[in-house]
């Protein structure tokens, strides 16, 4: 088939047949649902103190887990030390905080279903005692340190 063949073959395709169908124009769209915590305003600065919950999160969790292991780490146990920091800091702002998945992965840098399986993961390890009370150890750390900024938030979400 020649090209000038394939160009009239398009040309007499009917709008909106086929694999590319483009919506229509006048169909109402679903309304922007905005799961922030109440109190952090708008845009670039709702991101901003996202972002710095979640790295405070982190590093509260870094902190601690460099305080209770006491070993020398080869390179791969530093990077799955790493995960594991990640993970136990999504879980404690998802449980502790109370963000959704959405915003927990916008500040970690990941996606909603990443954070989805990172509090699966530390759900399941919570059977072993020692690890549960570490995480329990975590959430009241970071209870202690938001619950006066939510407080001091006008519709803040604190108890």
């Amino acid at each position: 088939m020649s090209a000038q063949e394939v160009r009239s073959t398009q040309q007499k395709a009917k709008p909106g047949v086929g694999p590319f169908v483009a919506p229509p124009a006048n169909r109402p769209r679903a309304p922007e649902t905005k799961s922030f915590p109440a109190g952090i305003p708008d845009d670039a600065e709702r991101r901003r103190q996202l972002r710095l919950m979640c790295e405070t999160v982190r590093r509260v969790v870094a902190e601690l887990q460099g305080m209770t292991d006491d070993r020398k780490q080869e390179r791969t146990d530093m990077r799955r030390a790493a995960c594991h920091v990640r993970q136990i800091g999504m879980y404690v702002c998802h449980v502790s905080l109370q963000l959704s998945l959405t915003d927990i992965g916008f500040g970690f840098g990941r996606d909603r279903t990443t954070v989805a399986h990172a509090c699966k993961m530390v759900e399941d390890r919570r059977d072993d005692t020692a690890y549960d009370e570490f995480v329990s150890l975590v959430e009241r750390l970071i209870l202690c340190v938001f619950s006066p900024i939510q407080a001091a938030v006008p519709g803040g979400n604190h108890e």
